[in-house]
């Protein structure tokens, strides 16, 4: 009986080795397992991780019944304070560093009174900024609403992207000016070209793309981030699970998305400048069943990825080898 089980195990890495082009490649990502150092701190269903690189700190959005929604790690995995005010229930989260300081970038799909935004905090959880109407769905743009805003991305210079919502009624993609007016708008209901079904993840690479992991399509879709203009899709990589997040990694060579259904972490090659062409997946971890990850992001000086995992109820670590 273990002969064949033996057997089996052996006829399935031969399968995975037969259609990989990369049998060479090795390892690109190793679990750092001993980040945190106390996983117990971790006690609701942890649905986005944002990295500080400038500061070394690690953000986590995390929801349930009475439990703290914002926790704060050390790179080193220490937990350092825990914040809860106006986050209902957090869904992206993203950290802005300027040379005067940074903030945290929370988006909110609750549906009470704090929900339906996309809030500003101190690194200590002060509230600086709410974009959107608290509480109410919408689509206008003035004055600005959102219907479960899934992610935002924001620039050096402050300008902002959003992609909106997490299956609410918009499906769209907004560039938003450093004092938040609308610099352009892209994408309805459907499956055309930039078109979205749940838009669930934003992030724009070195050379002025904007990338958007559209989940119900299965695929990634490419905007210029001046015009908003179609650049591509890729969609190759996706027939067994779509997108669920976008980040590139440190050296902008990969594009690592987060694929929840298959509990996977796809690595695929970031088109220099130029055509978009179709993705190409260099590499990819598979994590344990039900571990299902949501969103990703990356420490940009250290190249660690951070995975959130809504089934596994944790944030691990991965350290570039």
């Amino acid at each position: 009986e273990f002969d064949y089980y033996i057997f089996i195990l052996y006829s399935q890495v031969l399968k995975a080795e037969d259609f990989s082009p990369w049998k060479g490649e090795q390892q690109m990502f190793k679990l750092d397992i001993g980040w945190p150092k106390t996983p117990e701190d971790f006690t609701g269903r942890t649905f986005c991780v944002a990295v500080d690189s400038l500061h070394g700190l690690v953000y986590v959005g995390q929801r349930g019944d009475n439990v703290p929604k914002v926790l704060v790690f050390s790179k080193e995995g220490y937990f350092l304070h825990s914040w809860n005010d106006t986050v209902e229930m957090p869904h992206g989260i993203f950290v802005w560093n300027t040379e005067t300081g940074s903030s945290v970038w929370i988006t909110d799909v609750g549906t009470g009174k704090y929900g339906h935004t996309v809030k500003q905090y101190s690194p200590l959880g002060k509230l600086l900024q709410v974009l959107g109407t608290p509480g109410n769905a919408g689509s206008s743009l003035i004055p600005l609403q959102f219907d479960q805003p899934a992610e935002i991305f924001v620039e050096e210079t402050g300008e902002v992207y959003v992609v909106d919502g997490d299956g609410g009624m918009n499906n769209r993609l907004l560039k938003l000016s450093d004092d938040y007016k609308e610099i352009w708008l892209t994408g309805t209901n459907g499956s055309g070209i930039g078109q979205f079904k749940i838009p669930h993840s934003v992030t724009v690479d070195a050379f002025g793309r904007v990338w958007v992991a559209d989940r119900g399509n299965k695929r990634i879709q490419v905007f210029d981030k001046v015009t908003g203009e179609w650049l591509g899709s890729w969609s190759g990589c996706f027939s067994e699970d779509g997108p669920y997040s976008v980040r590139f990694t440190a050296d902008y060579k990969y594009l690592i998305v987060a694929q929840l259904n298959i509990n996977r972490l796809a690595i695929l090659a970031a088109p220099p400048v130029g055509s978009i062409g179709d993705c190409v997946m260099v590499h990819s971890v598979q994590l344990a069943d039900e571990t299902k990850p949501h969103l990703v992001d990356v420490d940009m000086k250290s190249g660690a990825v951070y995975v959130a995992e809504i089934g596994a109820q944790q944030v691990q670590k991965y350290i570039p080898l």
